[in-house]
């Protein structure tokens, strides 16, 4: 005699009732989907968050009191901005007790058509002599520093190591493109020095239809780090202390910020998942109940010939697990897809940075969700198990005529 399997026995049943089976399939793919979509998303913008912080390498940005906001949209969103203050602020801010290193940067704003017309650019001037963000990128990666007339991009900005762009009339050579970080101040942004800046606004008045005004004595921020023993939020408050009319963000109140509004995305994603899951489980639960209830005459029989109360376990747990990593895989699938849709949208919304994450840390996050969903089918179909592997043959033989 031919021993039936249990898997075999559970495919046929659940192809059996294949509308209620694609409905329970529905069920997990849309508690799955959401948790892993809402899980991939909050890991990528706090996988930007710190790749760009690292990349910013200041403790403390010093800018315009006037012009905070404007300052914290370009770290945040990658906006394109122009503010400027005067060269001696960064003179004195490298004067504060606490300052280890300062540095200068200038922010320009380009027009619509200088450069890329499907990306705002965002032109960041460094100085050589001074900085500590660029300068080590350039050593490492190029071996060189930049001449006058080269840039270096984002990887948002649509060009090619060797193509030639212009800005107010000024043709440069691009030099390298920098690894994405996730955050737009970095990926669509283009990196000039400072004195290639004044050359280019100077130049401007006679090359460009939009001209640009731009003191050599005029700066938009101070890039600083912070000596040891000593933390950012005290050298912040030293700084505005000594200097007027200047605001000093301290690197960490932006992570703060960022986080702050994450805190608040995670706990509205996780009360919405544990309410599909909580759903999820009722709905599973009880459609396992009537599963047993329908079938008491086929269990009851499959007890008379022999099986035993474990296989009887066996075949609705085995049920809800095909259902539960099915549905999972499905759900995970859809879950990406929309991600992947309608990511920019929700960006563009939140103004948050965003990278995904990497290989090792997205196959973890799957692997989590088909866990997932394979222990809301055991919990699911638990009870219903037991109770129909406590039933008496002729008793469930009896009920099910």
């Amino acid at each position: 005699m031919k021993k039936i399997k249990i898997y075999n026995l559970a495919v046929r049943n659940l192809r059996r009732k294949y509308i209620r089976t694609v409905v329970l399939l529905l069920i997990v793919a849309v508690v799955t989907g959401t948790l892993l979509s809402a899980t991939i998303f909050i890991s990528g913008m706090k996988n930007a968050l710190r790749i760009g912080t690292y990349r910013l390498g200041a403790d403390v940005l010093v800018v315009p009191a006037q012009n905070e906001a404007q300052a914290k949209a370009a770290l945040l969103a990658g906006e394109p901005t122009s503010f400027y203050m005067d060269r001696s602020v960064f003179e004195k801010v490298a004067k504060v007790d606490g300052v280890k290193k300062a540095s200068p940067q200038l922010f320009l704003k380009p027009s619509s058509f200088t450069c890329c017309y499907n990306v705002d650019v965002f032109l960041v001037a460094f100085d050589p002599k001074t900085d500590f963000t660029i300068s080590p990128w350039l050593e490492k990666n190029l071996k060189k520093p930049l001449t006058d007339n080269e840039v270096i991009t984002g990887r948002e900005v649509p060009v090619l190591v060797g193509d030639t762009i212009p800005f107010f009339g000024t043709p440069f050579t691009v030099a390298g493109t920098m690894e994405p970080t996730g955050m737009k101040f970095f990926d669509q942004s283009v990196f000039m020095t400072m004195d290639s800046a004044y050359d280019m606004a100077a130049n401007s008045k006679t090359k460009s239809l939009q001209p640009i005004t731009l003191d050599r004595d005029k700066i938009s921020a101070v890039l600083v780090q912070v000596r040891e023993g000593m933390t950012p939020e005290r050298v912040a408050i030293r700084i505005e202390h000594d200097i007027d009319g200047v605001k000093a963000i301290a690197s960490d109140e932006v992570i703060s910020t960022v986080r702050r509004q994450l805190a608040g995305l995670l706990k509205g994603i996780l009360a919405i998942s544990a309410v599909l899951w909580g759903l999820a489980l009722l709905m599973m639960g009880f459609a396992f109940y009537m599963i047993v209830n329908e079938r008491q005459r086929e269990l009851g029989l499959l007890r008379a010939m022999g099986a035993k109360k474990g296989h009887v376990f066996a075949l609705i747990i085995s049920e809800a697990v095909m259902i539960s990593i099915a549905g999972g895989v499905i759900g995970m699938a859809i879950g990406a897809a929309l991600l992947l849709s309608f990511k920019n949208l929700i960006l563009h919304s939140l103004k948050l940075p965003y990278l995904l994450p990497s290989t090792g840390v997205l196959i973890e996050l799957i692997a989590g969700a088909v866990l997932f969903s394979i222990i809301t089918g055991l919990l699911s179909s638990l009870l219903p198990a037991v109770s129909a592997s406590r039933m008496e043959p002729y008793e469930a033989i009896r009920k099910g005529e």
